[in-house]
């Protein structure tokens, strides 16, 4: 194959890896706004408990928490109003 053919290649290759990335990103975007992260803090002030006790809550497996890039626990809105329905719903 010839340099130009090479190049020709190269290009396409990186062209179709921007694509890709830009509706990864989309995508992530998209499912963010549908559903936004809460932190340990935020989530203990809405049951009015210690940011530990959401910590321990996720530890036990009662909420499900999601690990950021620097190993930090976040908690989906939607689960978290779940279960705060649930609980006035038991009481």
């Amino acid at each position: 194959m010839t340099q130009a053919g090479h190049s020709a290649d190269l290009d396409l290759l990186v062209r179709l890896r921007e694509v890709w990335v830009t509706q990864e990103v989309a995508e992530m975007a998209d499912i963010q706004q549908a559903d936004s992260l809460l932190t340990p803090a935020e989530v203990a002030a809405l049951f009015r408990v210690n940011p530990k006790t959401v910590t321990r809550w996720a530890r036990a497996g009662k909420i499900t928490a999601i690990r950021t890039l620097g190993g930090h626990r976040r908690f989906r809105a939607t689960e978290i109003r779940r279960c705060l329905d649930q609980l006035d719903f038991e009481i």
